[in-house]
């Protein structure tokens, strides 16, 4: 799908110690771990102000920045158990309404922000290097 360079320059860019510091220090965007017993990371989440590409953006708009879930863990809810507490942290603090960006064949994501009430609301190409990626704004209202 991707090169060797696209991905190179879009981890790059997107996985830096510098983004990564934003929802550590920025008391409008939090992170979500979960370990197991020995501290291996399972899954990861961020939320916080929308930055997705939707227009006339509502001035308190949220977004499920990122959900990852160790391909050995998927299955076991654990998705589902760290979108639930974003969840509750973006309502609780304030944002609504809420969105997300996925890959258009991301078809376990799709079900599974449909099942919290997300529904496919517009599209847009997302840049990985040269390569760009169909994509889907999900929002909940």
């Amino acid at each position: 799908m991707y090169t060797a360079k696209d991905l190179h320059d879009f981890i790059s860019s997107t996985y830096t110690v510098e983004q990564h510091l934003i929802p550590l220090t920025d008391a409008r965007e939090s992170l979500w771990l979960v370990e197991d017993d020995n501290g291996q990371a399972l899954a990861f989440g961020w939320a916080g102000a929308c930055k997705l590409p939707v227009a006339d953006l509502e001035p308190n708009a949220g977004e499920i920045k990122r959900i990852y879930v160790h391909p050995d863990h998927q299955g076991k809810k654990l998705g589902s158990r760290i979108l639930e507490k974003m969840l509750a942290w973006l309502v609780k603090t304030g944002y609504g309404p809420l969105y997300i960006g996925v890959w258009s064949e991301n078809y376990g994501a799709h079900r599974l922000y449909n099942r919290y009430g997300f529904e496919k609301f517009s599209e847009y190409k997302f840049a990985v290097g040269d390569h760009y990626d169909h994509e889907f704004i999900f929002k909940r209202a």
